[in-house]
């Protein structure tokens, strides 16, 4: 079998290089950030794969698939058609569930249109996306959404006092106007000294043509209240508008389960048909292993092989550690870790072989114990006879490998090269950064910090928890453990801000900043940077901005252009005026200490660190760098980092203060080793300035450094929620009930 054969690889940060993978086998990708494992991997492996694979469509089909722009290599040789399974969560509406992900609830449709009792319809009726087979009132949604009066309108003002508190119908909005203009109020009158017909007007009315409205008011217009108005305008499901006022939406609008059906989605002819007492909507609302000891009491030799392929299915999402799954959740609500891996589930089931699988840091969002879910799984795709790529700084996984890279030495501009290749126990005798973690015996917290009080929560219960008890010591590092999908993030970002307000969450969501939006402008610094070029140049400021007078004209700044090829994938090149900087070429004739601007954007955290010697720059540089964040580069858009990359800038903002409660989600996400090492000093260094810190983590090393450890468990969902242990690493390694305390004793090789 030949191997995939990379020649000459120049994608981002790459240095030229070349590189055999063999098949068949399992070979992971480690190094550091910013080191090129995803530049060579996704970028240009899997990236050529996709865009060969797409290239042998037809040409209707091809424009409606995602576009591939042709990696920097010279050539690839013996590729493999991809799976790409990457950390992005599965999104989706309220009608994407984990059913409908799988394709179980395609199979459990079949057996009630087949096994169940009355007959009501073939398959397709029992989906609740039909309309002949959901609730006719919620549309198949399982909930309504009503507007909360008390909420919308402030009884205190009048309309031209802005009584009505959503956007566009606040004074000098247009839909405000639609109330104004009709003649039937008066606009100076407070709103609590409206007579019930005003009330009733101004809310409930149902669309009309006006007899006597004002002089500005449109001749075609009609009058209809505000509740049918924003109900049509934002709350059906075909309205264009609701996504767009989303906040706005969650402050004046209550949801309800839907009372016609319960919140089962369909109507009551489905819900009639049933099998052993249950309708299909009872089977969805069951966990995934309850469910299959239902499909397990059915017998039927006519439809025996609907029930192994249901059986098949079920048993994949329980042999990949996700039994407390239910199939009527909603895929937005999982987990990054729950995502990856019913994705996975996905794959299990096809017989295809001679696949090339790539997955992107699989152990994201996992307990070590869950890990070795993904590791069986793993090593059963290579075992049917294919090839997988694996991108990971787990040691667990890393171990696994048949094969593994090393890339760096460092990160951005000093990595992009391939310093190992060979057997894991290989790899711990390389010079690299990777095998010098692997070489050293971890070790833990054996002199942990003393609380300086305590945070207690009394009887929660949220989702899985059932009247959870906790003190939670102030003014040390605690870190909260236990498998996925056990009830920590519950607890910690659900719970306690119910109890303690003042908590700041750093999680790892994007930020709210548009295309333009960049590293220096995150750290409030590009308008410094630019009086910087101004006063040395003695020109305007606006010239060093690409929103303003210092855009390239060609691209309005952006510093790419698309190019339509109709049928052809698009392509996304450099803007040849500005050559992808997107700043006016005659603006960089203006330097600052022998630097243009365009070459500030291009350089990393570590080199503007020695290059702004300025105090200005100087904190929030080192912040920077003791997060390990010196590789990216201050023009680089926020839109493309990591989401661990994102918590760690948020990270630097809350330095500045003491005495705050943060509560961190896993903030060692796509963290190398020795980075992870840079974050526990940070975190040290947070913790020594009296603030609270509430860490919710899987990795080993931080927990073996925490000062006290909260474990929940023992299981996920239905089988966790408790707490499984409370007090000091040491008292932990002591424990053998709780499985972080195993996993923890075999980490520290005790």
């Amino acid at each position: 079998m030949k191997d995939i054969v990379v020649v000459n690889a120049r994608q981002n940060n790459l240095k030229n290089i070349s590189i055999k993978i063999p098949k068949n086998r399992i070979t992971v990708f480690t190094g550091v950030s910013g080191s090129g494992k995803s530049s060579l991997v996704f970028e240009t492996i899997g990236a050529e794969a996709q865009r060969q694979i797409n290239e042998t469509q037809h040409s209707f089909i091809r424009n409606r698939l995602q576009h591939y722009g042709v990696p920097d290599v010279e050539k690839i040789e013996n590729l493999n058609v991809p799976i790409i399974i990457n950390q992005k969560r599965l999104g989706g509406n309220a009608r994407s569930t984990v059913g409908t992900a799988t394709d179980v609830y395609a199979a459990l449709r079949l057996l009630y249109s087949r096994m169940g009792e009355p007959f009501v319809g073939y398959s397709n009726v029992f989906s609740f996306n039909n309309p002949q087979g959901m609730c006719p009132e919620c549309e198949g949604l399982g909930y309504v959404q009503t507007v909360n009066v008390s909420h919308l309108i402030d009884k205190e003002r009048s309309l031209n006092e802005g009584a009505i508190r959503f956007p566009t119908f606040q004074p000098g909005g247009w839909r405000w106007t639609r109330y104004v203009h009709s003649g039937y109020f008066d606009n100076d009158k407070k709103l609590k000294d409206y007579t019930k017909e005003e009330w009733d007007l101004l809310l409930n009315a149902a669309e009309h043509k006006l007899e006597h409205p004002s002089p500005e008011w449109g001749k075609t217009v009609k009058y209809e209240g505000i509740i049918p108005r924003i109900e049509k305008a934002f709350l059906k499901k075909d309205s264009k508008e609701n996504t767009t006022r989303k906040d706005a939406l969650k402050k004046v609008i209550t949801t309800k389960t839907c009372p016609r059906c319960l919140g089962k989605r369909l109507n009551e002819k489905i819900l009639s048909c049933k099998i052993g007492g249950l309708d299909i909507a009872d089977c969805t609302a069951m966990s995934v292993d309850d469910l299959l000891n239902f499909i397990h009491s059915l017998h039927s030799t006519t439809y025996e092989s609907i029930l192994q392929e249901l059986t098949r299915k079920l048993q994949n999402i329980i042999n990949i550690g996700l039994p407390y799954l239910t199939l009527d959740r909603r895929t937005d609500t999982l987990s990054g870790g729950e995502s990856q891996r019913i994705k996975m589930v996905k794959n299990l089931g096809n017989s295809l072989v001679d696949l090339l699988y790539i997955f992107d840091e699989p152990s994201i969002g996992l307990h070590p114990k869950d890990i070795q879910h993904i590791a069986n799984i793993i090593r059963q795709i290579r075992d049917k006879g294919n090839t997988v790529l694996i991108v990971e700084h787990d040691p667990d996984l890393i171990k696994i490998a048949d094969h593994v890279v090393d890339m760096g030495p460092g990160s951005g501009e000093e990595g992009g090269e391939i310093i190992f290749e060979g057997s894991f126990k290989e790899l711990k005798r390389s010079s690299g950064q990777t095998g010098s973690y692997f070489s050293h015996h971890p070790t833990y917290r054996k002199n942990p910090r003393s609380a300086t009080g305590y945070l207690q929560i009394n009887n929660a219960n949220a989702h899985n928890l059932r009247d959870l008890s906790v003190q939670i010591p102030t003014g040390i590092m605690t870190v909260i453990t236990g498998v996925a999908g056990s009830g920590k993030s519950t607890l910690m970002t659900e719970v306690l801000p119910q109890y303690y307000p003042s908590v700041t969450i750093i999680d790892q969501s994007a930020f709210t900043a548009g295309i333009r939006s960049n590293l220096l402008t995150y750290l409030h610094l590009s308008d410094t940077v630019r009086a910087l070029f101004a006063k040395q140049n003695k020109v305007s400021e606006k010239l060093f901005s690409r929103n303003s007078e210092g855009a390239c004209k060609n691209c309005n700044g952006l510093g790419v252009e698309k190019i339509d090829l109709a049928f052809m994938d698009d392509i996304e090149q450099p803007c040849e005026v500005c050559g992808g900087t997107g700043f006016d070429p005659k603006v960089l004739q203006y330097t600052y200490k022998r630097q243009n601007i365009a070459d500030i954007m291009r350089m990393t955290v570590t080199k503007a660190q020695q290059f702004f010697t300025e105090p200005a720059f100087s904190k929030e540089f080192e912040l920077l760098m003791q997060l390990g964040l010196g590789y990216l580069t201050l023009g680089q858009r926020l839109d493309s980092f990591s989401g661990g990359e994102r918590q760690r800038l948020k990270l630097t903002r809350e330095l500045k203060e003491t005495n705050k409660i943060l509560v961190l989600d896993e903030p060692s996400t796509g963290l190398h080793p020795s980075d992870t090492k840079k974050l526990l000093s940070f975190l040290d260094h947070l913790a020594g300035k009296q603030n609270t810190l509430l860490v919710i983590e899987h990795n080993l090393d931080i927990i073996a450094q925490a000062d006290w450890i909260i474990d929940i468990g023992p299981g996920a969902g239905k089988f966790g929620g408790q707490i499984v242990f409370e007090g000091t690493v040491e008292e932990l390694l002591k424990n053998r009930k709780s499985f972080t305390a195993e996993y923890l004793r075999k980490h520290l090789a005790i």
